[in-house]
């Protein structure tokens, strides 16, 4: 259903830390215009663990009303609660995202078989495309490949985020998934060549900062030019680096603040971008040619 470079889009807020939607909309504009070829509305990277229901829904369906239909919405509306999971996903739905991406439950740590009821619940509750994410670095929760194949023959279960940076699993996920199960990479800097082994593209932290190259580099890879996507991957190497010198979402949106496109506000607990980590994140997105020196 997707392809190419997805933001995973931060959600940039006032300094009483609201939601600035008047910012979102631009962000929303400004990746229309690069290129980019979809938007991730809370996820990871948009602060999904410390907004509540009401502005999680609010900026899911602000997103899709700024969107307008000139760019897919893929709705984050995973949760470690089932029923909370249902909720988002339902209400994603009803607002018109085009899929809905839903992060393995967090911190209670199911078993194999719980995870597959909890993604099958999901998707025969909400009759909206879905797309697993696995990202057992965040959730302390990894769901294997004989998981991910049980639930690949739901019928709007239509891909996985693997955030693992284990290549390794693009092939057995291959081997072991449905026919037309799309496999979609998390990890920026093994993007090429996730593409390179059968995946389809990247849910991206580095789209936030470097859209029009991500694009780029996602269509050259997928077009079988894999000297140009490593060329220009070559150049956004200390970004996809630089970008978790700190738990994500904190350098990215301190990267955006230094682009004067966000205020700096960030959610608590967690706090802005390090100082002594400031001048090498401003060097990385020099280097990436997206901050003037």
């Amino acid at each position: 259903m997707f392809k190419g470079s997805m933001v995973a889009l931060v959600t940039p807020m006032l300094e009483d830390g609201a939601v600035d939607f008047d910012r979102l909309g631009a962000l929303v504009d400004f990746h229309v215009e690069q290129g980019t070829d979809a938007i991730v509305a809370v996820g990871t990277t948009g602060e999904s663990a410390t907004l509540d229901v009401d502005e999680h829904l609010a900026v899911i369906e602000s997103v899709i009303r700024m969107a307008a239909g000139r760019i897919p919405v893929i709705a984050g509306t995973g949760a470690n609660s089932t029923s909370e999971a249902v909720e988002l996903t339902e209400a994603a739905h009803k607002a018109g995202a085009d899929a809905a991406l839903l992060v393995t439950p967090y911190y209670n740590k199911p078993t194999q078989e719980g995870l597959y009821r909890h993604f099958r619940k999901v998707a025969e509750t909400v009759a909206i495309p879905q797309i697993l994410y696995n990202v057992p670095g965040r959730t302390a929760c990894d769901m294997l490949p004989e998981t991910v194949a049980r639930l690949s023959v739901v019928d709007n279960i239509v891909g996985i985020k693997d955030a693992t940076g284990d290549l390794s699993r693009v092939a057995i996920h291959r081997a072991l998934c449905a026919d037309g199960f799309e496999l979609y990479s998390g990890d920026d800097a093994t993007t090429v060549d996730f593409i390179a082994l059968g995946g389809l593209g990247c849910i991206s932290v580095t789209a936030n900062v470097a859209p029009g190259r991500m694009h780029e580099m996602c269509m050259a890879a997928l077009a079988g030019d894999l000297d140009r996507a490593r060329r220009i991957d070559a150049e956004l190497i200390p970004l996809h680096r630089d970008l978790f010198l700190e738990a994500n979402p904190i350098p990215v949106k301190w990267a955006l603040h230094e682009m004067g496109m966000v205020s700096p506000a960030i959610r608590l607990p967690l706090t802005p971008l390090s100082e002594p980590l400031r001048d090498r994140l401003r060097e990385s997105l020099r280097d990436a040619g997206v901050l003037q020196a």
